[in-house]
């Protein structure tokens, strides 16, 4: 497969939505995942009819969680928590509190991650397990990120980054240092959110973790570019997007060559910025993505544009407006509408531009 290829593959309260299935929310953040074939090993079997069904309930409620079934994890993890609180099984409680932590940041209900996950931190243990207490710390800090809490976030993705560097657990390390270069530059803190994540990424590289290494190149990306670095931003997407071929992990990189091409086109550079337009407009049209097809439609046209290529951005803006108007998008159709007129003036093609006055 060349550098230009691709394989053609074809969260609110959870109670209180009106559906079956969730689907996990799209985000930057790097989660400390659980190992779903070290599940069976929590549970034993027992003759006690009412711990094996609340460790029945905890096994279900993982295995839903791991197939995203959101909602219907909730519940069983709600049963299970209730039945080992009766029973007084406080290992089993902080399993499914760090679980419901899980499932309800995943469904982007930050408020009860915060209350599950500060519930599984105050437990009273002798001995309190450092990885369930590592993914308390993270949810915590990860929600309250979400929140606009950056203080607290940051407190506690530190106090994770502390348990994770005393288990000499790489892997959780990189997660740590990404969240907390997601809340640094969340605050604004744009050179010290560059110091994590490049931290994280030094290891998830020594790691050989694709999928990692993608996520980190992505958010480095974005924090430079968001610095105005646009040639650091650039070498970032660009072997982010290459990556993301390996991975073949088009919807990914459709997200990154927007931005590629934007940072191309902030430094003049308009031949590059139409390469990687046009990459993403193949791509959108492959996935059947209107809005991202749309978007790169009008990218295309005003970097034909800055080209001088009026003729050119005209056939975009024409394909942009018939596309609006399938999709019966107003909003679009009329900016598309204003663009057409603007190149037509440009052309000195009058009687045309005419033709798209409302």
């Amino acid at each position: 497969m060349s550098d230009g290829e691709w394989k053609n593959n074809k969260n609110t309260s959870p109670t209180s939505v009106p559906t079956t299935r969730l689907t996990p929310i799209k985000r930057n953040t790097i989660t400390h995942e659980f190992d779903p074939s070290a599940a069976d090993a929590m549970f034993a079997e027992d003759s006690d009819t009412q711990l094996w069904e609340a460790s029945e309930l905890l096994r279900q409620g993982m295995q839903q969680q791991q197939a995203g079934e959101l909602i219907a994890a909730l519940k069983s993890l709600q049963k299970s928590l209730q039945l080992f609180e009766v029973i007084g099984d406080i290992q089993q409680q902080e399993q499914a509190l760090s679980f419901l932590a899980v499932v309800t940041y995943a469904s982007g209900d930050y408020k009860s991650t915060i209350s599950y996950a500060q519930q599984c931190l105050t437990l009273k243990k002798e001995t309190p397990d450092p990885s369930i207490q590592m993914q308390a710390f993270s949810h915590l800090g990860n929600a309250y990120r979400h929140l606009n809490d950056h203080n607290k976030a940051i407190k506690y993705l530190e106090e994770c980054l502390k348990i994770t560097r005393n288990l000499q657990d790489k892997r959780s390390q990189v997660a740590a240092l990404n969240n907390l270069g997601l809340v640094y530059k969340a605050a604004g803190n744009l050179k010290q959110a560059i110091e994590y994540q490049e931290q994280s990424l030094k290891l998830v590289q020594e790691l050989q973790d694709n999928w990692g290494i993608e996520q980190v190149l992505k958010n480095l990306g974005n924090a430079w570019y968001a610095l105005d670095n646009y040639p650091k931003a650039i070498a970032h997407y660009e072997q982010c997007v290459k990556v993301a071929r390996i991975l073949n992990n088009p919807r990914s990189a459709i997200q990154v060559l927007k931005n590629l091409g934007n940072a191309c086109y902030a430094t003049s550079d308009y031949g590059k910025a139409m390469t990687y337009y046009e990459e993403r407009l193949q791509l959108a049209r492959e996935l059947k993505d209107k809005r991202s097809e749309e978007q790169s439609l009008g990218s295309l046209g005003v970097t034909c544009e800055a080209l001088g290529d009026y003729s050119q951005a005209i056939k975009y803006y024409e394909q942009r407006l018939l596309l609006a108007r399938s999709i019966k998008d107003r909003r679009i159709e009329e900016q598309a509408l204003a663009s057409l007129k603007v190149a037509c003036y440009a052309l000195g093609d009058y009687a045309k531009a005419m033709q798209y006055q409302e």
